[in-house]
Protein backbone atom coordinates (compact mmCIF):
# COMPACT_ATOMS: atom_id res chain seq x y z
CA UNK A 1 0.00 0.00 0.00
CA UNK A 2 2.81 2.39 0.90
CA UNK A 3 4.59 1.54 -2.34
CA UNK A 4 1.43 2.23 -4.33
CA UNK A 5 0.96 5.54 -2.49
CA UNK A 6 4.54 6.58 -3.27
CA UNK A 7 4.02 5.67 -6.91
CA UNK A 8 0.86 7.82 -6.93
CA UNK A 9 2.75 10.80 -5.52
CA UNK A 10 5.56 10.31 -8.03
CA UNK A 11 3.07 10.06 -10.90
CA UNK A 12 1.22 13.22 -9.91
CA UNK A 13 4.55 15.04 -9.50
CA UNK A 14 5.56 14.02 -13.01
CA UNK A 15 2.20 15.10 -14.35
CA UNK A 16 2.70 18.45 -12.68
CA UNK A 17 6.09 18.86 -14.29
CA UNK A 18 4.74 17.81 -17.67
CA UNK A 19 1.97 20.39 -17.30
CA UNK A 20 4.40 23.28 -16.78
CA UNK A 21 5.07 23.95 -20.47
CA UNK A 22 1.34 24.00 -21.14
CA UNK A 23 0.86 26.49 -18.31
CA UNK A 24 3.66 28.66 -19.69
CA UNK A 25 2.00 28.59 -23.09
CA UNK A 26 -1.05 30.25 -21.54
CA UNK A 27 1.06 33.40 -21.18
CA UNK A 28 2.62 34.22 -24.56
CA UNK A 29 5.02 37.13 -24.38
CA UNK A 30 7.16 37.32 -27.53
CA UNK A 31 9.99 39.78 -26.79
CA UNK A 32 8.36 41.00 -23.58
CA UNK A 33 10.14 40.56 -20.25
CA UNK A 34 9.09 37.49 -18.26
CA UNK A 35 7.03 39.60 -15.86
CA UNK A 36 4.55 40.47 -18.66
CA UNK A 37 2.03 38.61 -20.84
CA UNK A 38 0.68 39.32 -24.33
CA UNK A 39 -2.42 37.17 -24.78
CA UNK A 40 -4.02 39.42 -27.41
CA UNK A 41 -0.89 39.54 -29.57
CA UNK A 42 -0.57 43.33 -29.82
CA UNK A 43 3.12 43.13 -28.72
CA UNK A 44 2.57 45.17 -25.54
CA UNK A 45 2.09 43.97 -21.98
CA UNK A 46 -1.48 43.05 -21.06
CA UNK A 47 -3.29 44.77 -18.23
CA UNK A 48 -3.06 42.43 -15.19
CA UNK A 49 -6.18 40.33 -14.67
CA UNK A 50 -5.46 40.10 -10.93
CA UNK A 51 -7.02 43.22 -9.30
CA UNK A 52 -4.32 43.17 -6.60
CA UNK A 53 -1.68 43.90 -9.26
CA UNK A 54 -3.39 47.04 -10.56
CA UNK A 55 -2.22 50.45 -9.36
CA UNK A 56 -4.23 53.66 -8.98
CA UNK A 57 -1.85 56.29 -7.57
CA UNK A 58 -3.11 59.51 -6.02
CA UNK A 59 -0.33 61.43 -7.79
CA UNK A 60 0.57 60.71 -11.40
CA UNK A 61 4.17 61.12 -12.55
CA UNK A 62 4.69 62.26 -16.16
CA UNK A 63 7.98 62.35 -18.07
CA UNK A 64 8.83 63.57 -21.55
CA UNK A 65 11.70 61.98 -23.43
CA UNK A 66 15.07 63.63 -22.63
CA UNK A 67 15.49 65.05 -26.14
CA UNK A 68 16.34 68.56 -24.98
CA UNK A 69 16.72 70.61 -21.79
CA UNK A 70 14.29 69.14 -19.19
CA UNK A 71 13.93 72.56 -17.53
CA UNK A 72 12.58 74.00 -20.78
CA UNK A 73 10.09 71.19 -21.25
CA UNK A 74 8.64 71.42 -17.75
CA UNK A 75 7.17 74.74 -18.85
CA UNK A 76 6.22 73.41 -22.29
CA UNK A 77 4.00 70.71 -20.75
CA UNK A 78 2.53 72.92 -17.99
CA UNK A 79 -0.84 73.66 -19.66
CA UNK A 80 -1.27 70.05 -20.74
CA UNK A 81 -0.64 68.71 -17.23
CA UNK A 82 -3.20 71.13 -15.78
CA UNK A 83 -5.70 69.69 -18.27
CA UNK A 84 -4.75 66.12 -17.29
CA UNK A 85 -5.31 66.96 -13.62
CA UNK A 86 -8.79 68.22 -14.50
CA UNK A 87 -9.69 65.09 -16.48
CA UNK A 88 -8.20 62.49 -14.13
CA UNK A 89 -9.00 64.23 -10.86
CA UNK A 90 -5.43 63.55 -9.70
CA UNK A 91 -2.32 65.63 -9.15
CA UNK A 92 0.15 65.31 -12.03
CA UNK A 93 3.87 66.00 -11.55
CA UNK A 94 6.45 66.54 -14.30
CA UNK A 95 9.52 64.33 -13.84
CA UNK A 96 12.60 65.72 -15.69
CA UNK A 97 14.52 62.64 -16.83
CA UNK A 98 18.16 62.98 -17.86
CA UNK A 99 18.52 59.87 -19.99
CA UNK A 100 16.52 57.19 -21.81
CA UNK A 101 17.86 54.56 -19.44
CA UNK A 102 16.68 56.50 -16.39
CA UNK A 103 13.22 56.97 -17.91
CA UNK A 104 12.85 53.26 -18.70
CA UNK A 105 14.05 52.23 -15.25
CA UNK A 106 11.62 54.67 -13.61
CA UNK A 107 8.64 53.04 -15.35
CA UNK A 108 9.91 49.50 -14.77
CA UNK A 109 10.24 50.19 -11.04
CA UNK A 110 6.78 51.78 -10.78
CA UNK A 111 8.00 55.37 -10.24
CA UNK A 112 6.71 56.64 -13.59
CA UNK A 113 3.10 56.34 -14.74
CA UNK A 114 2.72 58.36 -17.97
CA UNK A 115 5.45 59.10 -20.47
CA UNK A 116 6.56 60.02 -23.92
CA UNK A 117 9.33 57.65 -25.02
CA UNK A 118 11.38 58.64 -28.04
CA UNK A 119 11.41 56.57 -31.22
CA UNK A 120 14.43 54.43 -30.44
CA UNK A 121 13.77 53.77 -26.75
CA UNK A 122 10.07 53.02 -27.32
CA UNK A 123 10.55 49.28 -28.07
CA UNK A 124 12.80 48.81 -25.04
CA UNK A 125 10.29 50.63 -22.84
CA UNK A 126 7.50 48.39 -24.16
CA UNK A 127 9.39 45.13 -23.68
CA UNK A 128 11.38 45.87 -20.56
CA UNK A 129 9.23 48.35 -18.62
CA UNK A 130 5.67 47.39 -19.58
CA UNK A 131 5.04 50.64 -21.43
CA UNK A 132 1.75 50.79 -23.32
CA UNK A 133 1.78 53.46 -26.05
CA UNK A 134 -1.44 54.71 -27.63
CA UNK A 135 -0.86 58.16 -29.12
CA UNK A 136 1.55 60.36 -31.04
CA UNK A 137 1.70 64.04 -31.94
CA UNK A 138 0.66 64.89 -35.50
CA UNK A 139 -0.04 67.87 -37.70
CA UNK A 140 -3.63 69.04 -38.17
CA UNK A 141 -3.68 67.09 -41.43
CA UNK A 142 -2.70 63.89 -39.61
CA UNK A 143 0.95 63.78 -40.73
CA UNK A 144 3.45 62.68 -38.12
CA UNK A 145 7.05 61.66 -37.88
CA UNK A 146 10.52 63.00 -38.54
CA UNK A 147 13.63 62.13 -40.48
CA UNK A 148 17.12 61.24 -39.36
CA UNK A 149 19.67 63.65 -40.77
CA UNK A 150 23.45 63.52 -40.81
CA UNK A 151 24.65 67.08 -40.47
CA UNK A 152 27.93 68.99 -40.63
CA UNK A 153 28.90 72.67 -40.61
CA UNK A 154 29.87 74.95 -43.52
CA UNK A 155 33.52 74.61 -44.41
CA UNK A 156 33.99 71.30 -42.59
CA UNK A 157 35.30 69.60 -45.72
CA UNK A 158 32.46 67.06 -45.53
CA UNK A 159 30.22 67.25 -48.59
CA UNK A 160 28.85 63.70 -48.64
CA UNK A 161 28.47 60.80 -46.23
CA UNK A 162 31.61 59.03 -47.51
CA UNK A 163 33.70 62.03 -46.42
CA UNK A 164 33.13 61.03 -42.79
CA UNK A 165 35.55 58.11 -43.23
CA UNK A 166 38.52 58.58 -40.93
CA UNK A 167 36.74 61.32 -38.98
CA UNK A 168 34.40 61.54 -35.99
CA UNK A 169 30.61 61.14 -36.05
CA UNK A 170 28.57 62.19 -33.02
CA UNK A 171 25.72 59.92 -31.92
CA UNK A 172 23.33 60.87 -29.11
CA UNK A 173 22.76 57.68 -27.08
CA UNK A 174 22.77 53.93 -27.81
CA UNK A 175 18.97 53.65 -27.52
CA UNK A 176 18.16 56.58 -29.82
CA UNK A 177 16.76 55.70 -33.25
CA UNK A 178 17.93 58.74 -35.21
CA UNK A 179 20.81 59.37 -32.84
CA UNK A 180 22.37 55.92 -33.19
CA UNK A 181 20.42 52.90 -34.44
CA UNK A 182 19.05 54.14 -37.78
CA UNK A 183 22.29 55.80 -38.92
CA UNK A 184 24.29 52.74 -37.91
CA UNK A 185 22.07 50.48 -40.04
CA UNK A 186 22.02 52.92 -42.96
CA UNK A 187 25.77 53.59 -42.91
CA UNK A 188 26.47 49.86 -42.90
CA UNK A 189 23.97 48.84 -45.59
CA UNK A 190 24.27 51.81 -47.97
CA UNK A 191 27.84 53.01 -47.50
CA UNK A 192 29.71 50.01 -46.03
CA UNK A 193 30.74 52.19 -43.10
CA UNK A 194 30.99 50.77 -39.59
CA UNK A 195 31.74 52.60 -36.35
CA UNK A 196 35.30 52.17 -35.01
CA UNK A 197 36.40 50.66 -38.31
CA UNK A 198 35.60 53.55 -40.67
CA UNK A 199 34.94 56.43 -38.30
CA UNK A 200 35.21 57.26 -34.61
CA UNK A 201 31.86 57.36 -32.79
CA UNK A 202 31.32 59.73 -29.87
CA UNK A 203 28.19 60.26 -27.77
CA UNK A 204 26.73 63.67 -26.95
CA UNK A 205 23.86 62.44 -24.74
CA UNK A 206 21.06 64.41 -26.42
CA UNK A 207 20.02 65.68 -29.85
CA UNK A 208 20.38 69.33 -28.89
CA UNK A 209 23.92 68.63 -27.68
CA UNK A 210 24.80 67.09 -31.04
CA UNK A 211 23.21 69.92 -33.02
CA UNK A 212 24.88 72.62 -30.93
CA UNK A 213 28.13 70.67 -31.09
CA UNK A 214 28.10 70.76 -34.88
CA UNK A 215 26.97 74.39 -35.03
CA UNK A 216 29.82 75.34 -32.69
CA UNK A 217 32.26 73.11 -34.62
CA UNK A 218 32.91 70.83 -31.67
CA UNK A 219 31.71 67.89 -33.78
CA UNK A 220 32.52 67.64 -37.46
CA UNK A 221 29.34 65.61 -38.11
CA UNK A 222 26.36 64.20 -36.21
CA UNK A 223 23.22 62.13 -36.72
CA UNK A 224 20.12 63.85 -35.37
CA UNK A 225 16.31 64.05 -35.52
CA UNK A 226 15.35 66.93 -37.79
CA UNK A 227 12.26 67.72 -35.71
CA UNK A 228 14.58 68.76 -32.87
CA UNK A 229 16.71 70.81 -35.26
CA UNK A 230 13.60 72.57 -36.58
CA UNK A 231 12.43 73.58 -33.10
CA UNK A 232 15.91 74.82 -32.15
CA UNK A 233 16.09 76.99 -35.27
CA UNK A 234 12.65 78.49 -34.62
CA UNK A 235 13.57 79.16 -30.98
CA UNK A 236 16.71 80.94 -32.15
CA UNK A 237 19.08 78.50 -30.44
CA UNK A 238 20.93 78.05 -33.75
CA UNK A 239 20.64 79.65 -37.18
CA UNK A 240 19.54 77.62 -40.18
CA UNK A 241 22.87 78.24 -41.92
CA UNK A 242 24.90 76.95 -38.95
CA UNK A 243 24.49 73.35 -40.10
CA UNK A 244 24.29 71.53 -43.44
CA UNK A 245 22.38 68.29 -44.08
CA UNK A 246 24.29 65.70 -46.12
CA UNK A 247 21.85 62.79 -45.64
CA UNK A 248 18.12 62.54 -44.91
CA UNK A 249 16.33 59.26 -44.14
CA UNK A 250 12.81 57.99 -44.64
CA UNK A 251 10.19 59.23 -42.18
CA UNK A 252 10.10 57.57 -38.75
CA UNK A 253 7.44 57.78 -36.01
CA UNK A 254 8.26 60.37 -33.40
CA UNK A 255 7.78 60.17 -29.61
CA UNK A 256 5.06 57.73 -28.56
CA UNK A 257 2.95 58.58 -25.50
CA UNK A 258 1.31 56.14 -23.15
CA UNK A 259 1.24 54.71 -19.65
CA UNK A 260 2.36 51.83 -17.47
CA UNK A 261 0.51 48.62 -18.34
CA UNK A 262 -0.61 47.98 -14.76
CA UNK A 263 -2.61 51.16 -14.19
CA UNK A 264 -6.27 50.71 -13.31
CA UNK A 265 -8.28 50.44 -16.58
CA UNK A 266 -10.61 53.26 -15.52
CA UNK A 267 -7.58 55.49 -14.95
CA UNK A 268 -6.12 54.50 -18.34
CA UNK A 269 -9.38 55.59 -19.99
CA UNK A 270 -9.17 59.00 -18.27
CA UNK A 271 -5.54 59.46 -19.31
CA UNK A 272 -6.43 58.69 -22.92
CA UNK A 273 -9.34 61.12 -22.68
CA UNK A 274 -6.94 63.81 -21.41
CA UNK A 275 -4.69 63.43 -24.47
CA UNK A 276 -7.48 63.33 -27.04
CA UNK A 277 -9.57 66.13 -25.52
CA UNK A 278 -6.70 68.58 -25.04
CA UNK A 279 -7.35 71.95 -26.70
CA UNK A 280 -4.15 73.43 -28.13
CA UNK A 281 -5.47 76.98 -27.70
CA UNK A 282 -6.76 78.43 -24.45
CA UNK A 283 -8.83 81.51 -23.56
CA UNK A 284 -7.09 84.70 -22.50
CA UNK A 285 -9.84 86.44 -20.56
CA UNK A 286 -7.93 89.71 -20.28
CA UNK A 287 -7.50 89.98 -24.04
CA UNK A 288 -10.84 88.28 -24.73
CA UNK A 289 -9.36 85.91 -27.29
CA UNK A 290 -7.85 82.45 -27.69
CA UNK A 291 -4.09 82.14 -27.37
CA UNK A 292 -1.70 79.19 -27.90
CA UNK A 293 -1.06 76.88 -24.97
CA UNK A 294 2.53 76.30 -23.86
CA UNK A 295 2.44 72.96 -25.69
CA UNK A 296 1.34 74.57 -28.96
CA UNK A 297 3.92 77.34 -28.67
CA UNK A 298 6.68 74.72 -28.69
CA UNK A 299 5.44 71.93 -30.93
CA UNK A 300 3.88 74.09 -33.61
CA UNK A 301 7.52 74.80 -34.48
CA UNK A 302 7.67 71.26 -35.86
CA UNK A 303 4.10 71.58 -37.23
CA UNK A 304 2.38 69.38 -34.60
CA UNK A 305 -1.05 70.36 -33.36
CA UNK A 306 -2.98 67.31 -32.15
CA UNK A 307 -2.72 63.85 -30.60
CA UNK A 308 -3.84 60.92 -32.75
CA UNK A 309 -4.20 57.21 -31.91
CA UNK A 310 -1.37 54.88 -32.89
CA UNK A 311 -0.44 51.22 -32.52
CA UNK A 312 2.97 50.07 -31.34
CA UNK A 313 2.59 46.89 -33.39
CA UNK A 314 1.98 48.81 -36.62
CA UNK A 315 3.73 52.16 -36.30
CA UNK A 316 6.97 50.88 -34.75
CA UNK A 317 7.42 47.99 -37.19
CA UNK A 318 10.14 49.86 -39.13
CA UNK A 319 12.00 50.59 -35.89
CA UNK A 320 11.90 46.94 -34.86
CA UNK A 321 13.31 46.07 -38.30
CA UNK A 322 16.19 48.51 -37.77
CA UNK A 323 16.80 47.07 -34.31
CA UNK A 324 16.91 43.56 -35.74
CA UNK A 325 19.44 44.66 -38.39
CA UNK A 326 21.60 46.15 -35.63
CA UNK A 327 21.29 43.06 -33.41
CA UNK A 328 19.55 45.07 -30.69
CA UNK A 329 18.21 43.10 -27.73
CA UNK A 330 15.14 44.17 -25.78
CA UNK A 331 16.26 42.22 -22.71
CA UNK A 332 16.30 44.19 -19.47
CA UNK A 333 19.78 44.88 -18.13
Amino acid sequence: MKILFKKFILSTSLLGLLALPAFAAECPRGDLDKRYCDVNGDLVADTPTDPSKLVDPSTLIFAYTPVEDPAVYKGVWADFLVHMESVTGKKVVFFPVQSNAAQIEAMRSGRLHIAGFNTGSNPLAVNCAGFESFTIMASLTGHFGYEMEIITYPGSGINKVEDIRGKTLAFTSPTSNSGKKAPSAILKSKFDMIADRDFEPVYSGKHDNSILGVANKDYVAASIANSVKSRMIKRGVIKEGDVITIYKSQTFPTTGFGYAHNLNPALKAKIQAAFFSFQWDKPDWAQKKMVPTSLKEEFSKSKEGQFIPISYKTHWAVIRTIDKANGVSYACK
